[in-house]
């Protein structure tokens, strides 16, 4: 073969290693843009999904919670018979006292932050590596976007989108909103959910009646309701109990748009 084939042969390798390295090149970009588009889309059904979930929960009683489901199936998994007592009631018919009692035990600033509190997040950080005992940072609000949004179980992506969902029921919703949900979907005992049917199961009384101790006895069992019990307590929840009676004394009242006042003045005049 000539000088000139021998060229000729070496520019069309060349040629075809060109062509095909700008095609997979093509095949890259195009593929990289379909991907970041799928992402993009994927992202604003997700945004547009979740807000109009949170605006519809502004509005409906929230009677099913992903953890009432998973203790469901634990109960069946464990051979024994479901069981879920729970009565969604409104806000003017859970005694002030028991909402004293959650914000003095659980959150002493709910009316004033924005759904993260970074002080109490750093207290508990810093008692958390000293103490046996592990104490929680999360406020009122977060702990509502848990149990109504979300999974029990702790990660790092169950803590991401605690914090959008938290972010989202302060933009859309009322803390009057907050603490009704709070109240009606907590775990509050075996099988027990919500203020109405703790109090009917530990004090034979409906929510709105409940007094400073009985509403601290329950707020105090909240960390871990199901081995925790407020009508028998141990020493330390004795302890913790009186603490919280104490503190829902000096904290400020609790006034969720006026109608906790309107509340405990209905309260008042039944009982005289």
């Amino acid at each position: 073969m000539n000088t000139s084939g021998i060229l000729s042969e070496s520019f069309s390798v060349i040629l075809c290693r060109q062509k095909r390295n700008l095609f997979d090149n093509m095949w890259r970009e195009g593929f990289f843009k379909k991907l970041r588009r799928f992402i993009l889309r994927a992202l604003l059904v997700f945004f547009i999904f979740t807000v109009v979930w949170v605006i519809l929960a502004r509005f409906i009683p929230v009677y099913v919670t992903p953890l009432m489901v998973i203790r469901t199936f634990e109960q069946m998994a464990d051979g024994e018979k479901p069981k879920m007592k729970k009565d969604w009631v409104s806000i003017d018919d859970i005694s002030p006292n028991m909402v004293q009692a959650v914000v003095a035990s659980e959150d002493n600033h709910f009316m004033t932050h924005h759904g993260f509190s970074f002080r109490d997040m750093n207290k508990a950080f810093v008692h958390n590596q000293k103490g046996k005992r592990i104490r929680g940072g999360s406020t009122i609000s977060q702990q509502t976007a848990k149990n109504v949004f979300l999974w029990p179980q702790r990660s790092y992506l169950r803590k991401g989108l605690e914090a959008y969902f938290t972010v989202l029921i302060e933009v859309f919703w009322s803390k009057e909103r907050i603490m009704e949900v709070y109240l009606n979907v907590i775990e509050m005992g075996d099988g027990i959910y919500g203020v109405e049917a703790a109090s009917q199961a530990y004090f034979d009384k409906s929510a709105r009646n409940l007094t400073k101790s009985q509403a601290a006895s329950i707020a105090v069992c909240l960390p871990n309701p199901r081995k925790y019990s407020p009508v028998n307590p141990s020493q330390y929840i004795t302890m913790r109990r009186n603490k919280i009676v104490s503190l829902m004394g000096k904290i400020p009242t609790v006034n969720l748009d006026g109608k906790q006042v309107r509340a405990e003045q209905k309260i008042k005049k039944r009982r005289k």
